[in-house]
């Protein structure tokens, strides 16, 4: 694991549990930090996470995270002894959502393949 990978895993682990236990923010919802991607020299981090909810909930939290950007990327830098406190910017990830939509569809395309065999078997 090379020290940039560490630094992307030591990250996660800290902003996931800043967000959890030290911000109080009504806005916030159910989110999940699913990635971070930190450039070669370390300064900049895409912070990527997920959120349980319709798209209403999404956005709030969007606004909730990035109004504590300033104290998420303090109490990060006070924890991770890095030469330079990092950049962050929150990204939505939407692979969960893809991923039950696709379920979704694919479960509709079987009931219809059975509704079909069912009809085929009456005749």
């Amino acid at each position: 694991m090379s020290r940039q990978e560490k630094v992307q895993e030591e990250i996660r682990k800290e902003i996931s549990a800043i967000i959890q236990h030290e911000i109080n923010d009504p806005r916030l919802g159910f989110v999940t930090i699913t990635g971070v991607e930190v450039s070669k020299d370390l300064r900049y981090a895409k912070i990527f996470y997920s959120v349980l909810g319709q798209e209403a909930d999404a956005k709030r939290t969007k606004e909730a995270l990035d109004s504590a950007i300033g104290f998420i990327r303090a109490t990060l830098a006070e924890r991770i002894q890095l030469r330079f406190a990092c950049e962050i910017v929150f990204k939505r990830d939407v692979s969960i959502q893809y991923g039950h939509r696709i379920e979704e569809i694919i479960n509709q395309i079987k009931q219809q393949d059975a509704q079909k065999k069912e009809k085929g078997n009456e005749y």
